[in-house]
């Protein structure tokens, strides 16, 4: 049976913490297959909350060491859904 899973991160301060959610990313960009990342943004604001959807496959084993970093990050709220087929 495969597996996919999908994980919602919600960046309350992307100024703040950014720099320290790249890093995890970049440690484990092996299993990441891909990457949406959106923040409101007009020619008066541009938001300081982002939201990053990842879609995980390659070694389950490290889909649950990433999801712990980043909840590790403060200011950040992870959410999962996982899919078997």
């Amino acid at each position: 049976m495969k597996k996919i899973k999908v994980i919602g991160i919600l960046i309350r301060d992307r100024i703040k913490e950014s720099g320290r959610t790249q890093a995890v990313l970049s440690r484990y960009d092996e299993i990441i297959q891909s990457r949406l990342g959106s923040h409101e943004l007009s020619e008066q604001v541009c938001s300081r909350k982002g939201l990053i959807l990842l879609t995980l496959g390659g070694d389950h084993t490290r889909w649950d060491a990433l999801e712990e970093e980043l909840t590790a990050i403060g200011g950040l709220e992870v959410k999962e859904m996982l899919f078997e087929y």
